[in-house]
C-alpha cells in the first residue's frame, strides 16, 4: 500500500512517499480503507523528534492519528462493524499511523459516520473533537449555565470546543483575531476577543472552565480569570500546581485517550446540526501534499482542520 513515512526526525523534507506492506488484524480489529486523514500539530512534533521519549515509535514511522473510511476487513471477536461499513476513528496508533491506504483499528476505537457525514468531515473530528469533548465533559464537568473560555476559537480543538460548550448550554468566551470573529460567532461564541489587541484576563472574570490550546503567558494568565472551585485545563503546557492552589481551582494538563463512544457522541451531536468541523485546507495524498500541509500547521494559523484527501 502506499504510504507517507519517515526514517529520521527533522524537518519536512524528512517525509517521503513509499511503498509498504498492507498491515494485517488480529481478531479484535478491524482493518479500515481510509479515504481521508487530517493533520494536526502533534504529527509534526513527533515528526521533530519532540516526542520521542513519550512516544518511542521504530523506524520507519507513519504519522497521523486520524481516519475516515470504509471498513475492509472484520476481526474473529468484532461484533458492531461490517464490511463496508463508513466509519471513523483517532486510532491507538500502537503500530502504524494513518497517512496510509490502510490502518489496523480496535473495533472499540470506532464509530460509525452519519450518511450526511463526509470522509473530509469524519476525518478532521477524531483527535480535535475527542480532545474538546473530553476536556469539557470528561475534566471540566461542563454543565449547563457554565461560563467556559476556548482559547484560539478558530482553531481545529478551539472551534469543536466551542460547538460542544454551546451544546450543553454554557456560555462561550473565546480569543480570536479580526479576521476569524464571525467564524467564532457563527460556531456560537457568545463573546469574542481579539487577541491582538484586548488582554483576556483584564476582561472576564468568575469563569467555571478555561480549555487552554496555547500554553505559555495564555496558560499562565487563565487562572485570573475562574472562581473559586473553576477548571483549568490545557493541552499545551502543564498548568502550575502552586497557581492552582494559590488560585484554588482544580487545573491539568490533558492527553486524549481513544474512545470510540465518546466519538459517537460527537456523530450524534453532528446529526443534530449542533456540531461540524471547519475544514480550512484539504491537501493531496503525496508527499508534496503532506509537506505543504505540515508546512501550514507549524505556522500556528491554520483555519479550522487540514484534512488529506487519501481517495478521490
Amino acid at each position: 500500500m502506499k504510504a507517507i513515512v519517515i526514517d529520521h526526525y527533522g524537518g519536512k523534507e524528512e517525509l517521503k512517499e513509499r511503498q509498504v506492506d498492507k498491515p494485517t488484524i488480529n481478531e479484535d480489529q478491524v482493518l479500515v480503507e481510509i479515504h481521508a486523514t487530517s493533520i494536526n500539530p502533534i504529527d509534526w512534533k513527533l515528526r521533530e523528534g519532540y516526542l520521542k521519549e513519550m512516544l518511542p515509535w521504530e523506524f520507519p514511522i507513519i504519522l497521523g492519528w486520524d481516519a475516515a473510511g470504509v471498513v475492509a476487513e472484520v476481526g474473529a471477536n468484532v461484533k458492531h462493524f461490517n464490511i463496508g461499513d463508513r466509519v471513523f476513528t483517532r486510532p491507538a496508533t500502537t503500530r502504524q499511523g494513518t497517512y496510509a491506504e490502510f490502518v489496523p483499528v480496535e473495533a472499540n476505537l470506532l464509530a460509525h459516520m452519519p450518511e450526511s457525514m463526509s470522509f473530509e468531515e469524519g476525518a478532521a473530528i477524531p483527535l480535535a473533537g475527542l480532545t474538546a469533548y473530553q476536556c469539557l465533559v470528561g475534566f471540566a464537568e461542563v454543565k449547563k449555565g457554565d461560563k467556559v473560555l476556548i482559547h484560539a476559537g478558530a482553531g481545529g480543538v478551539g472551534g469543536m470546543a466551542i460547538q460542544i460548550a454551546n451544546s450543553i448550554g454554557a456560555y462561550v468566551a473565546t480569543t480570536a483575531s479580526d479576521k476569524n470573529d464571525e467564524l467564532v460567532k457563527s460556531l456560537g461564541a457568545n463573546r469574542v476577543i481579539n487577541y491582538r489587541e484586548e488582554d483576556f484576563s483584564e476582561l472576564l472574570e468568575d469563569f467555571d472552565a478555561v480549555l487552554d490550546t496555547m500554553g505559555g503567558d495564555v496558560l499562565e494568565k487563565s487562572f485570573k480569570v475562574l472562581k473559586k472551585g473553576g477548571k483549568l485545563v490545557s493541552i499545551a503546557g502543564q498548568p502550575s500546581e502552586e497557581q492552582a492552589q494559590q488560585h484554588e481551582v482544580k487545573a491539568s494538563s490533558f492527553w486524549l485517550e481513544p474512545n470510540g463512544e465518546h466519538l459517537q457522541q460527537l456523530a450524534n451531536l453532528f446529526v443534530t446540526g449542533e456540531f461540524k468541523p471547519t475544514i480550512g485546507h484539504v491537501f493531496d495524498f503525496s508527499e508534496q501534499g503532506l509537506k505543504e500541509a505540515h508546512e501550514l500547521s507549524e505556522t500556528h494559523h491554520a483555519r479550522g482542520k487540514i484534512v488529506i484527501k487519501v481517495k478521490p
